[in-house]
């Protein structure tokens, strides 16, 4: 897995994110189905109503996005597209599975399982971002995608991980991904909370929340119909369909890939008081389900899914320290500390 660190105003950080996703965006990601239904709807008047409350309420994700589209060689208005893919259509390539608690040692624990298109395998990167305003990050990223919306975690030590959510109703409002971005500038995880569900938003996500000093872990499911705020107070593990009771009334699709997923962490929760760093890492590695296993790498995955990583979080009271492993399970592709 690539890793590369990137530096400078809003327009120059999203230039260099193109300038990575380059090759994969013209050779990959546009000769897919889901890239050629999403750019289709460029001139639609959702779009156009998503975009006018970007540039208003946050014009500087709007200037990484126009950076990204120069650095990519491609116009704004398919990388803006590309970027509200969740937001248009009920169900993308986005998947993942993650798993959070309290460790032995007193500490929090954040794991997570990235699933996207087996296909960008050799083409996403693990990002450091030093933005002239607002708060460094490391993130995942996706060719062609801003940050935020995979495993993250910021200056302040705030940990999140994104689950994708097939919500059928996705009413006028701001785009999933851009307030995932936007969450990546909260210095407190109450504010990242408050980023992530008081905003009219558009599409749906899942989003694990945690913060270094803080013992409180926050489940979080935003969708266009109503948020709810968990706070787990046991082992929790969650794959990409909305399980919160309060959201029970919410349509959405559930493929079979989550919903066996999701019945092997119920499983796996019930035996699981506390949670370390090498039980998140079997859980996240199991195959118990031969054709639908949380550790995805079959090319006929129903879903056109694959695990392209996995990452571990540990909060502790004064730093995080983070590993995150590709293809080889035994050791991390690449590690460091927040402090």
């Amino acid at each position: 897995m690539k890793k590369i660190a990137i530096r400078g105003s809003a327009f120059a950080i999203g230039q260099q994110l193109g300038e990575f996703g380059r090759d994969a965006w013209h050779q990959e990601l546009t000769q897919t189905r889901l890239w050629q239904t999403v750019v289709a709807m460029q001139g639609s008047e959702q779009l156009q109503a998503m975009r006018a409350m970007v540039i208003a309420q946050y014009p500087l994700i709007w200037q990484e996005l126009q950076g990204m589209a120069q650095g990519l060689a491609a116009s704004i208005d398919e990388v803006f597209a590309w970027n509200c893919r969740g937001d248009l259509v009920r169900s993308t390539s986005d998947g993942c599975t993650t798993v959070a608690g309290c460790a032995p040692t007193g500490e929090v624990l954040i794991a997570h399982n990235e699933d996207g298109f087996p296909q960008l395998r050799d083409d996403c990167a693990l990002v450091s971002v030093t933005p002239d305003e607002g708060l460094g990050f490391t993130s995942f990223a996706y060719p062609g995608s801003i940050p935020g919306h995979t495993f993250a975690v910021n200056e302040k030590g705030i940990v999140n991980t994104v689950n994708n959510i097939r919500a059928q109703h996705r009413p006028q409002g701001l785009p999933r991904q851009v307030l995932a971005r936007a969450a990546l500038n909260a210095s407190t995880l109450d504010e990242a909370v408050l980023v992530l569900t008081t905003h009219t938003r558009a599409g749906a996500f899942h989003h694990t929340l945690g913060q270094m000093g803080d013992s409180r872990v926050f489940s979080v499911e935003a969708t266009g119909s109503g948020c709810s705020v968990v706070p787990l107070t046991s082992v929790m593990g969650h794959a990409n369909h909305l399980i919160h009771p309060v959201m029970a009334d919410v349509q959405q699709v559930i493929t079979a890939s989550s919903a066996s997923r999701q019945s092997r962490l119920i499983a796996w929760q019930a035996s699981q008081p506390q949670l370390d760093s090498v039980a998140a890492r079997a859980i996240l590695s199991d195959q118990h389900d031969a054709e639908l296993p949380i550790y995805r790498l079959s090319p006929q995955d129903p879903d056109e899914e694959n695990t392209l990583a996995t990452a571990v979080f540990t909060l502790g009271a004064q730093h995080v320290d983070w590993q995150v492993f590709g293809l080889n399970r035994e050791a991390a592709a690449w590690q460091g500390r927040v402090d």
